[in-house]
């Protein structure tokens, strides 16, 4: 007699349930423990639902660009700050224009409202500009002048000290002083690629009164050494940094408004947790010359820091200012990288930068340093905005919606189950239980996202959810009716539940394969709450998947094995006399001719 062959798995085999279910169960108290530990226990709603903030914002003007605000600069500015606030698509907030020149912005209660109004208010214009002079942000104080003595002159009252001497600087009159950063500034705005801002008509003619106005003096016995005037606009410009208060936010935002790229500028920026004030020369290198940005963890010196690669183009610029600066003395080997007129980080330089790559850092958090990065990677806004109005929306409306559609998903999941229970009676426990454990993944998952990736449930999220449980029911609907179809062929249930599950599963993934699709391609194709509806039933319909080959099938296995239900009772929805069951099949048929009788005589 002829061994049976190995490998293939007969048809009737029965499998092993218990691992499946194991697997499921692990993955329930896993999700639910997390959800736990991250203390975020419901999942999050949208600005329909747990209500939120509503920003106004007007776009404005720029000089020299009178047709800046048309349609498509519009669309492209909704189109950066959807991605700016919502990341990966999901957090359901709102970006919409209204009328010409506005934009509405709605933000769901839960995500840090100040935050959220620095990234769709910034319009992240980056600048990498030389460090000309640097020094605290508050105005120097008055210095005291001997009685009889003369004034000294507005540009060198006060006049700070340039950073990263190392030593203490010799005293010196207000006029020495002010005369030395006079030159330090000139020297540095005549550098190579520098232009020296050239005095205004007034200012020259002023210079020019004052010096017919002065009477000639008798020179002294002893001639002094000459001392090279200060240009007049780089007076100016001294002034102008000596009494810059950059610990007041108005002159904050002042400092620097209207320039050029290509002109010298003042700007305001923190170093810890004190503010400091720049003397910043042109604009070397730009925010279009960089290609990518993101904030990352720098495993060595355990710190958030902001990476940034340069475009081709952006690298050579890149190399060849840091190869100018790193011959220069401090603050001068320093640039200073401007973001929207304000100085995030100002790194020395000892060698040229070369190969397209930089880093920012100083003292970010993961948030900053993540926002930062987001900025700059999805660019800058074509037009600048200002806050029109910021307003509180309420969840009045959303929250009786919500209830009535919780109603009606209650009452839908009810027929469901008197349908169940009427139709297939001992089979609807298995779908109930199979439809608790849907609901414990999605809810559980849900909340997670919530924490992940900013995932806010609106209303038409909670009809994806509700749709969701007729996806689910018909897939144990599919197989129920397999194994029926088996048992009137005549087979027990064992082995029914077994052969019936190829042909179900096929269907399955065929059914739930079309409804993942369309969800699909209905989240990549719209915008707005209608992605909520998207996700949520393409997520439940994975569930669907999961469910069905980690715990329906499983489950399924073992209640076979009962008696209640492998006996055939009236009540288990398996009763081969109600499904109109043929006769058993023989385990075996002969096909040949069937022998004559024996006589026993013969015999």
């Amino acid at each position: 007699m002829a061994a049976p062959k190995k490998g293939r798995r007969p048809t009737g085999a029965q499998g092993r349930p218990g691992r499946a279910l194991a697997i499921i169960l692990i993955a329930m108290v896993a999700l639910t423990a997390g959800m736990f530990l991250t203390k975020q226990t419901t999942p999050r709603l949208g600005i329909d639902l747990a209500g939120g903030t509503s920003i106004t914002l007007k776009a404005k003007s720029e000089p020299g660009k009178p047709n800046a605000i048309n349609e498509t600069n519009m669309n492209t500015a909704v189109g950066i700050i959807d991605r700016r606030v919502n990341g990966l698509g999901v957090s359901e907030a709102e970006v919409q224009t209204q009328g010409r020149d506005h934009i509405i912005v709605n933000i769901p209660k839960g995500v840090n409202e100040q935050q959220a109004r620095e990234q769709v208010g910034t319009t992240a214009q980056l600048y990498f500009r030389p460090v000309l002079a640097f020094a605290d942000g508050a105005p120097a104080a008055p210095e005291t002048k001997p009685s009889g003595s003369p004034s000294p002159s507005a540009s060198g009252s006060g006049a700070p000290k340039a950073e990263g001497s190392g030593k203490p600087s010799a005293p010196a009159t207000p006029s020495s002083s002010a005369t030395s950063q006079g030159r330090v500034l000139s020297e540095a705005l005549k550098a190579p690629g520098t232009p020296t801002p050239s005095p205004t008509a007034s200012e020259s003619k002023k210079a020019d009164d004052n010096k017919a106005a002065t009477p000639s003096a008798t020179p002294p016995a002893t001639p002094a050494p000459s001392t090279p005037a200060v240009d007049p606009a780089v007076a100016d410009l001294q002034a102008k940094f000596a009494a810059l208060d950059c610990t007041k936010e108005d002159q904050r935002a002042a400092a620097g408004k209207g320039a050029k790229p290509e002109d010298p500028i003042l700007a305001c920026g923190q170093r810890g947790t004190a503010w400091g004030k720049w003397v910043l020369g042109p604009a070397q290198v730009n925010g279009q010359d960089v290609k990518d940005a993101k904030g990352v963890i720098d495993q060595q010196r355990g710190q958030w820091i902001v990476t940034m690669q340069f475009t081709d183009k952006g690298a050579d610029k890149f190399a060849k200012i840091t190869g100018e600066l790193a011959t220069k003395q401090a603050p001068q080997n320093q640039f200073a990288i401007v973001l929207d007129g304000k100085v995030i980080s100002d790194p020395s330089v000892s060698q040229a930068l070369t190969g397209g790559n930089a880093e920012i850092s100083g003292g970010f958090t993961q948030q900053s340093a993540q926002d930062l990065g987001n900025m700059l990677s999805y660019g800058a806004l074509p037009l600048s905005f200002s806050e029109d109005s910021v307003t509180t929306v309420t969840a009045a409306l959303g929250g009786e919606q919500l209830k009535a559609g919780l109603i009606a998903g209650a009452i839908g999941l009810l027929l469901v189950v008197i349908y169940l229970v009427v139709y297939y009676r001992g089979l609807a426990f298995i779908a109930i239980v199979s439809l608790m454990v849907s609901a414990v993944l999605t809810y559980t998952i849900m909340s997670l996202l919530g924490k992940g990736i900013g995932f806010a449930l609106n209303l038409p999220a909670v009809c994806g959810a509700i749709v969701a449980i007729g996806i689910t029911a018909d897939s144990f609907i599919v197989y129920f009716e397999r194994v029926r179809d088996e048992i009137r062929e005549g087979r027990t249930l064992r082995p029914a539940v077994e052969r019936a599950w190829p042909r179900a599963r096929r269907t399955i993934l065929v059914s739930d394969f079309v409804s993942f699709l369309a969800a699909a391609v209905l989240f990549i194709v719209t915008v707005g709450k209608v992605q909520g509806f998207a996700f949520t039933l393409g997520l439940t319909t994975l569930l669907d998947v999961v469910v069905v080959f980690l715990f329906t099938k499983p489950i399924m296995t073992l209640m076979a094995r009962t008696k209640f239900f492998s006996s055939g009772h009236p009540w288990s929805g398996l009763d081969p006399k109600r499904l109109g069951a043929k006769p058993p099949l023989r385990r075996s048929r002969r096909t040949g001719p069937v022998p004559a009788p024996v006589d026993a005589k013969e015999a």
